[in-house]
């Protein structure tokens, strides 16, 4: 699906990163996609991001619309052109904005559902929650921290900061093909947060990861984050 550049602000962009099983993440990627393996651990996780004045590139920013949204993501490899190419597969996407829920698949990559989200941001502190029109839910409570967690499988900022932002090319599920887009920011700085509670339906479905296959890693905050969303060609 090919798209004008849509450019934007992230206002605010909290990632929540799991471990998981390789072998079990494999079993529900679909064929050119294979995890991305780190330390012999899938990652999978959570993007929950408010966007401000998105619009096609060069509309002025009163034209632009904002949301709340949330993707459950799969961190990916595939071939293509003899090369080994990364980025994210993204078996699902919910947001507050009807518009994103009827244009996406359509008019915009990936099927959106609309979901009712509720967020709570108060100085350092963090809590959003949301439950989409399949009954999909969503709740994290997280505090901005200075010190990355010394429990993360990538041991520091500088390792999972560049890890996710290799990641910048997303496939999402389009009947029999996979939209894909690519996230190209002006500047790339992510925050540690820690996390005190954090539920996801999704992650906790046993039919798509079997109990004990995965295990929370981290959280990371970006702010305030001038961007574009580029077309990539489909699979």
């Amino acid at each position: 699906m090919r798209i004008p550049t849509i450019h934007g602000i992230i206002d605010r962009r909290i990632l929540i990163n799991f471990t998981a099983d390789p072998q079990d993440v494999a079993k529900i990627l679909p064929a050119p996609f294979r995890p991305k393996v780190y330390k012999w651990k899938a990652i999978v996780g959570i993007c929950l991001i408010r966007l401000k004045n998105i619009k096609p590139k060069g509309l002025p920013d009163f034209l632009g619309i904002s949301s709340e949204n949330g993707a459950h993501r799969i961190a990916v490899e595939w071939d293509e052109d003899g090369r080994t190419q990364e980025g994210v597969f993204i078996p699902r996407r919910d947001t507050s904005l009807k518009l994103n829920a009827v244009v996406g698949g359509r008019l915009f990559p990936g099927k959106h559902y609309l979901a009712n989200f509720n967020v709570r941001e108060t100085g350092l502190d963090y809590h959003i929650d949301f439950t989409s029109s399949d009954q999909t839910s969503i709740s994290i409570d997280a505090k901005e921290v200075e010190h990355f967690t010394k429990d993360s499988i990538f041991e520091t900022l500088e390792n999972v900061s560049e890890f996710f932002e290799k990641g910048a090319i997303g496939y999402s599920p389009n009947g029999s093909k996979f939209d894909g887009l690519q996230l190209k920011t002006y500047n790339w700085q992510v925050k540690p947060l820690a996390v005190s509670e954090v539920q996801s339906s999704f992650f906790a479905d046993s039919t798509i990861f079997p109990a004990g296959s995965i295990k929370f890693d981290n959280a990371l905050l970006m702010t305030k984050v001038e961007h574009e969303w580029h077309s990539v060609a489909d699979k």
